[in-house]
């Protein structure tokens, strides 16, 4: 009896593992059938099997389809049965996909982001306004903004104002005009605010969840 075991590392590798042995024997044993008609049949059988080893997935659109493209990728492309699907090719799925190219980006200052020169190009692509200044003046105080959030102490409108003459390539000049941006104050409340009401709410959500279970407990005590 001892000699009739098998071990892992004697047998053949498994080509999906989700499906384990069992069906990768099955598989093995189709293709030595002799007849045509005895593979289609106990082919039918095995995609039977795979599907209610995956129950979850029947509802998925071409589900058939994919069993049936796992099937060949078990027996290695080399199965004699009619399928009522194409046969995929080898060549195609072993195929590695084309590398993308990493997009290297690198903002001339780095603490205001990407985002921002994607505005300044928006803007520049406007009519010269009152709404591209009105859009300027946005752009410029998120710029500020993000200049606080890495700096914690004040900004010179003077040096928002370069930075943005600088970004747009001498397009956008708003340091000849005569309104300033918002005081960092407001911006910075503006920040801790947002943070402070959105922690409440989290916190008044927990509170709540726990005065309607003390609710529950007493009535169940009552």
């Amino acid at each position: 009896m001892i000699s009739s075991l098998e071990y892992n590392t004697e047998r053949n590798q498994l080509v999906i593992p989700e499906y384990g042995r069992h069906i990768q024997k099955l598989v093995e044993h189709c293709r030595a059938l002799e007849t045509k008609e005895e593979r289609n049949r106990m082919a039918t059988a095995i995609i039977g099997v795979m599907g209610n080893l995956n129950p979850h997935l029947r509802d998925v659109a071409d589900f058939q389809h994919k069993l049936w493209d796992q099937l060949f990728v078990i027996a290695n492309f080399d199965l004699d049965v009619e399928s009522p699907y194409p046969i995929p090719d080898k060549e195609v799925l072993a195929a590695r996909p084309v590398r993308m190219s990493y997009p290297q980006k690198r903002p001339r200052y780095r603490f205001y982001g990407n985002n921002i020169q994607s505005m300044i190009n928006i803007a520049l692509g406007w009519e010269k306004g009152e709404k591209r200044e009105a859009l300027s003046y946005i752009i410029a105080n998120h710029m500020k903004k993000s200049f606080l959030n890495w700096n914690k102490d004040s900004v010179d409108d003077a040096v928002i104002f370069k930075h943005l003459f600088e970004l747009s390539n001498g397009e956008i000049n708003l340091a000849a005009k005569e309104e300033d941006l918002l005081e960092s104050k407001s911006l910075i409340y503006r920040n801790t605010s947002s943070n402070r009401v959105s922690n409440n709410n989290h916190r008044h959500h927990k509170k709540g969840g726990r005065s309607s279970n003390n609710n529950n407990n007493r009535r169940r005590r009552n």
